[in-house]
């Protein structure tokens, strides 16, 4: 098991221990498993939610602007155990001749449309495993179509355009293959901001007023927002079990009600994994951002000492150039050489002869 560590003021220490790190150790002294590098070990509450086909319709029918009401329509697909890169933080499901892949994510990642694309094949695998790909008769297959539900802490646009050719190690302008996956950022202080200079919505036609508007028009996306907002201010405000205390005022205030009590339980251990997690990862890139910054600095002081001796080289001969010209010219006086005499054999301008004359003879002075 990994050692999470946090520098805390020591009146907050037990805090944290009570409200991060007690119920993971409760999780994982009943059984449950917590792996470092990924999150495969639990759903969070984005998967749980779309678990219910009446979710599912609603979210599709939000980013469709379609008005199904039969939630029968909805066909649920999941992947095999040990396949989804993510676990569970996923739904997929087919309405129509559409097969709809959404994730939601709570850390920005560019790799998305790779993943997306090993979740596909992995789901068309079953759909056409009785049929005979080598025949004439054309297998069809459902429309595939991406979504991302984007909810950190990191600024995002309020929808942005995510291409497989992007991960491609060289740019080509007509790639054979290519995957598009629309990234919508449903944070409450996003979602009702226009996005008007995203070049990619232009080229691809995205809807940015329907990317912002999208809580707006799915009540279930809005709530789990309102339910995610209400733990991150519990959370800043220092409230003991901040969790349990948002699953609380939800219910109290019909936000997911029927889900958070049904699913209480499960809620609170996903939480506060993805909170122990996320504190993690947050810990991870500020000591990578501290490390680089001191590496930086160290390098920077080395460049600098480098430029400096070669400033200081190239300093050096032109003044050992100019002392060792004025010795030679100085010299010349000394055997009686006129200015002129001297300027003349020595290719120097005349006025330089002089200002070198007149300055041996003002230190003599002295």
């Amino acid at each position: 098991m990994p050692v999470v560590t946090e520098c805390v003021p020591v009146p907050n220490i037990l805090r944290l221990f009570r409200n991060k790190y007690m119920p993971l150790l409760h999780h994982l002294s009943t059984g449950g498993k917590y792996m470092a590098e990924n999150r495969e070990v639990k759903s969070d509450v984005f998967s749980m939610l779309m678990e219910d086909k009446n979710n599912a319709l609603e979210v599709y029918n939000a980013l469709n602007n379609s008005n199904y009401q039969d939630a029968e329509l909805v066909e649920m697909k999941t992947l095999e155990k040990g396949i989804s890169l993510t676990i569970r933080n996923d739904a997929a499901f087919i309405v129509g001749m559409d097969l709809n892949i959404y994730e939601h994510q709570s850390t920005y990642s560019p790799n998305i449309p790779l993943r997306l694309l090993i979740y596909l094949t992995e789901l068309i695998k079953p759909i056409v495993k009785d049929r005979n790909l080598y025949g004439r008769t054309k297998v069809s297959i459902p429309v595939p179509r991406f979504a991302v539900f984007y909810n950190g802490s990191e600024s995002r646009p309020a929808v942005e355009i995510l291409k497989l050719s992007d991960l491609f190690e060289k740019k080509i302008e007509n790639p054979e293959i290519e995957l598009i996956c629309t990234v919508y950022n449903i944070n409450h202080d996003t979602n009702h901001e226009k996005n008007h200079d995203n070049d990619s919505d232009r080229e691809y036609g995205t809807n940015s007023d329907k990317g912002t508007d999208i809580l707006g028009r799915c009540s279930v996306l809005n709530e789990y927002m309102t339910f995610i907002d209400k733990i991150r201010a519990c959370e800043s405000s220092d409230i003991d079990s901040p969790i349990a205390t948002a699953i609380d005022w939800c219910i109290a205030n019909h936000i997911l009600e029927d889900f958070l009590r049904e699913r209480r339980p499960e809620v609170l251990k996903a939480m506060t994994l993805d909170m122990t997690f996320e504190h993690r990862e947050e810990m991870t890139r500020r000591d990578a951002l501290e490390e680089g910054r001191r590496e930086g600095k160290e390098e920077g002081l080395k460049e600098g000492i480098k430029e400096g001796i070669k400033e200081g080289i190239k300093e050096g001969i032109k003044e050992g150039i100019k002392e060792g010209k004025s010795a030679l010219i100085l010299d010349a006086f000394a055997n009686g050489r006129t200015p002129e005499q001297i300027a003349e054999f020595l290719a120097i301008p005349l006025q330089e002869i002089l200002d070198i004359q007149a300055q041996s003879l003002s230190a003599k002075a002295q």
